[in-house]
């Protein structure tokens, strides 16, 4: 496994230009749904793939 797998909430932050407090919210918010679909996750970061699918970055890759 890579060290580029997950995102810190301090990545999310700085890739959405928002604050520490409200990414963790944000990381906390995706960890929820990934528990939900059955997946184990790791506070305070966030798996990379589902965050770029989740955020507008992905929709933008879908459409290439």
């Amino acid at each position: 496994m890579t060290a580029n797998t997950f995102m810190s909430v301090e990545e999310v932050a700085n890739e959405l230009g928002i604050s520490k407090s409200y990414a963790y919210k944000i990381v906390q918010r995706l960890n929820d749904e990934l528990k939900e679909k059955g997946f184990i996750t790791i506070s305070g970061r966030v798996n990379k793939q589902y965050f770029l699918e989740r955020t507008c970055y992905g929709a933008a890759k879908k459409e290439r």
